[in-house]
């Protein structure tokens, strides 16, 4: 199966997303070896895993590929695309699409450090770059 990066996937759970950063760090991995980094945060079973796993691949954040008795799950979704789809949409579903809410939470409760404070200058500066054009 191969993924299409060209349309943002349908959400994920918050099961599916945990399942989604062990494959993004660790894939290409068999449901067990899935289950197996999860099993200490998670209570799931093997076939709960599985389920989930399986979902993902209908999403369209998954792609498999057979190898012997098992399957080698990988991400279809690069880890950058698929957390701005997931910032997309909580943007526009609980912010209507406002940016200072979220900056504001993230300076004022999260304690933003410097180098994040950088980080946004550099991003707000490339933005007025570009504006210009």
């Amino acid at each position: 199966m191969s993924g299409n990066e060209t349309s943002p996937p349908r959400p994920l759970s918050d099961s599916e997303w945990e399942v989604m950063k062990v494959v993004w760090e660790h894939g290409p991995l068999a449901a067990r070896d899935v289950y197996a980094h999860l099993a200490d945060a998670q209570p799931w079973a093997q076939g709960t895993v599985k389920t989930l796993l399986r979902r993902m691949v209908q999403k369209g954040w998954l792609t498999y590929r057979r190898v012997g008795s098992s399957f080698l799950y990988r991400p279809a979704v690069s880890r950058r695309k698929g957390l701005r789809s997931a910032i997309r949409l909580f943007s526009e579903r609980v912010l209507d699409g406002a940016l200072s809410p979220f900056v504001a939470y993230y300076a004022e409760e999260k304690n933003l450090t410097p180098e994040d404070a950088a980080e946004l200058e550099k991003l707000l500066k490339r933005h007025e770059k570009g504006k210009g054009n």
